[in-house]
């Protein structure tokens, strides 16, 4: 049972506010929503600074949502995402994790890192392109969410690959929101 004492010590250490791991729907999502606001509200924060936070939970948990895989966990073993916020003195962090197949890397990667090389007004620019010209995926995305995380927090997307087995990497992504 210690461990839910160091578990409990971790989440005050490392300042986070809410921490859910498991399966991710709709409903889920539409629960930690609630759960993440109120936690907000009763810490009094600038409903602008409220509205952004809220804005990348969203966009994370979408993400999360129709971009995480179902596997056949007879063949992958057992995949479950997870998801974070968390604050220090001057700053949010948003921090979600899901897995993905590993033949994505390389592109999600390429995207993440094309969006981290441009500034305030080529985000603003990508964005516009990607309304004007982007074409849905089969899960109904065109890459917009990390392009309106970024603009959202105003500073880089941090972002991981850990290989799980052969087929599978766990996507790790931390969005950082300035409370200034």
């Amino acid at each position: 049972m210690k461990y839910i004492y160091d578990l409990h010590k971790t989440m005050i250490n490392k300042n986070l506010i809410l921490v859910y791991e498991g399966e991710f729907t709709q409903d889920i999502t539409k629960s930690v929503l609630a759960m993440a606001e109120r936690n907000l509200e009763s810490m009094g924060e600038e409903s602008g600074i409220k509205r952004k936070v809220f804005n990348v939970m969203v966009e994370c948990l979408q993400n999360i949502c129709k971009h995480s895989e179902t596997f056949d966990e007879e063949t992958y073993g057992k995949t479950t995402a997870i998801f974070m916020i968390g604050k220090h003195d001057s700053e949010y962090f948003i921090t979600s994790g899901n897995p993905i197949l590993s033949d994505s890397v390389a592109a999600i990667s390429s995207k993440l890192e094309n969006i981290n090389s441009l500034d305030k007004d080529g985000l603003k620019q990508l964005y516009k392109d990607i309304i004007k010209n982007g074409r849905l995926s089969e899960k109904g995305g065109a890459g917009l969410g990390f392009v309106d995380m970024a603009r959202k927090s105003g500073k880089k997307l941090t972002f991981d690959f850990e290989p799980i087995n052969e087929h599978l990497s766990f996507f790790s992504l931390k969005t950082t929101i300035p409370r200034n």
